[in-house]
């Protein structure tokens, strides 16, 4: 698999000097990033109204805005894509005739190869899991008692599903901030590092950081997150961002022959304004730079998925928001719109306008969690999809859609150290879920609960 970042060209100036020494054409190429039309506060961003109003959330101090200068200098210097230095190291040229070359070079300087992988060239198989929700008890079912955390069990029915992908994408809900920051759940959550790194043992290619709880713990909570993040670096980060470079960069997979871009947003952060020093920290659902992100993954990849993070929480039907943005997304090129947010499932559905048409899981709903509600509405909390889609290309060189499932999946808690995990349907039963503890909030969960809730959002 390969990792391609690209400047996003609307947002990069070129100045290209010639001058002639000492009778040879000299070139010198100077590269710098645009001010990101991003740079905004939250409250110019959309905000969705919520079915609880426990949702809300109070910003951090200023302290965590300055705390978090020092390192966005540092990954500043480490996450550069393209360095002066090495575009002038690339291109030599000694004639005239050699100026044609510019653009290639320029096309090539842009791009960055981790690593390469053709094990079975023109098709992909994609999956994508809904919210890693980490409340309390969730955490506590992880927390050994020597010390640390231990979070194997969550992932130990689902591992070979995730790992056997090609690419395995997570919506990973809240920050990975570590025990520096304090390890909480809701209603400001934040999660050991020990999290990032099961996600990375479950064989996660990709993890969509553009949630809601992106900023529960301010500037920092991005920044620590970032910086664990990078003891892995074969995985794409999405959603979050260290500086306005990394923000202008467009995430491309390329795996088997086929390039795919990958963008997250969130409809907002509770609230929560973006550091003063960070307006690049977090990917907002804003019309103008979608747009511009979609065409430029039109012109440079084959295929467009986007993650956005969307809706209204516990309804099972996609609502106006939803269906504004899927019409923006498809008519700019999204060919697969994987969405999360409502913490229960939403339909599956082909959506087309004007001649573009796209698959479009609505929400995937929890992957794990351990709600503290009670009543009505808990037991859908425990239900959630993975997608699971297969890509092909033509020999026309079109990537197409060859085949798409949602794989049901339960998440099953208990008390005690390694009680929490995710099973999927067809290993679930009758008697595991009687002994789901997630009864004693919601009377009426049972397997046939689950198989009704299936057939009443995703039909036949």
């Amino acid at each position: 698999m390969s990792i391609l970042k690209f400047w996003k060209q609307k947002r990069i100036e070129l100045a290209v000097k010639c001058f002639v020494v000492c009778g040879c054409l000299s070139l010198t190429i100077t590269g710098c990033a645009g001010i990101s039309e991003r740079e905004i506060s939250e409250t110019s961003v959309e905000q969705i109204p919520s079915e609880t109003s426990a949702e809300q959330l109070t910003s951090e101090t200023s302290d965590e805005q300055k705390n978090s200068e020092a390192s966005d200098e540092k990954k500043n210097d480490e996450k550069s894509i393209v360095q002066d230095a090495e575009v002038k190291q690339e291109i030599a040229l000694t004639t005239e005739d050699d100026s044609t070359s510019v653009a290639e070079e320029m096309s090539s300087a842009n791009e960055q190869t981790v690593a390469t992988d053709m094990e079975q060239p023109g098709k992909v198989t994609l999956i994508m899991v809904g919210d890693m929700l980490l409340h309390d008890r969730v955490e506590e079912s992880a927390q050994k008692e020597a010390g640390g955390y231990d979070f194997s069990a969550i992932f130990a029915h689902t591992k070979d599903m995730i790992s056997e992908a090609d690419i395995a994408i997570a919506n990973e809900e809240v920050i990975i901030g570590g025990t520096e920051l304090g390890v909480s759940g809701y209603p400001a959550f934040n999660a050991p590092f020990e999290f990032a790194d099961e996600l990375a043992e479950s064989g996660f290619d990709v993890i969509c950081h553009g949630t809601n709880h992106a900023l529960d713990k301010g500037g920092r909570g991005i920044t620590s997150c970032l910086n664990y993040w990078e003891n892995y670096p074969e995985i794409q980060v999405l959603g979050i961002h260290d500086s306005q470079e990394d923000q202008n960069g467009l995430t491309v997979i390329e795996k088997n022959g086929l390039k795919l871009a990958l963008l997250n947003y969130t409809y907002g952060t509770n609230g929560i304004a973006l550091p003063g020093d960070m307006p690049f920290g977090v990917d907002y659902l804003l019309e103008e730079a979608v747009i511009e992100d979609l065409a430029e993954a039109e012109e440079i990849a084959d295929f467009t998925i986007v993650c956005p993070h969307w809706g209204t929480e516990y309804r099972l039907t996609p609502d106006s928001y939803q269906e504004k943005w899927t019409k923006i997304f498809v008519e700019n090129g999204a060919d697969l719109i994987l969405g999360t947010h409502p913490h229960v499932i939403e339909p599956v559905e082909w959506e087309e306008y004007h001649g573009n048409k796209a698959l479009v899981y609505y929400s995937l709903g929890n992957f794990v969690n351990w709600t503290s509600g009670e009543g009505a509405g808990v037991s859908n909390r425990m239900v959630g999809l993975m997608a699971k889609v297969t890509l092909t290309k033509q020999s026309s060189g079109k990537v197409e859609i060859e085949d798409y499932d949602a794989i049901p999946l339960v998440c099953h808690v208990g008390s005690g150290f390694g009680n929490v995990t995710v099973y999927p349907l067809d290993e679930y039963s009758e008697d595991l879920a009687s002994q789901n503890a997630i009864r004693t909030q919601a009377a009426d969960f049972s397997y046939e609960y689950v198989r009704h809730l299936l057939d009443e959002v995703l039909g036949e």
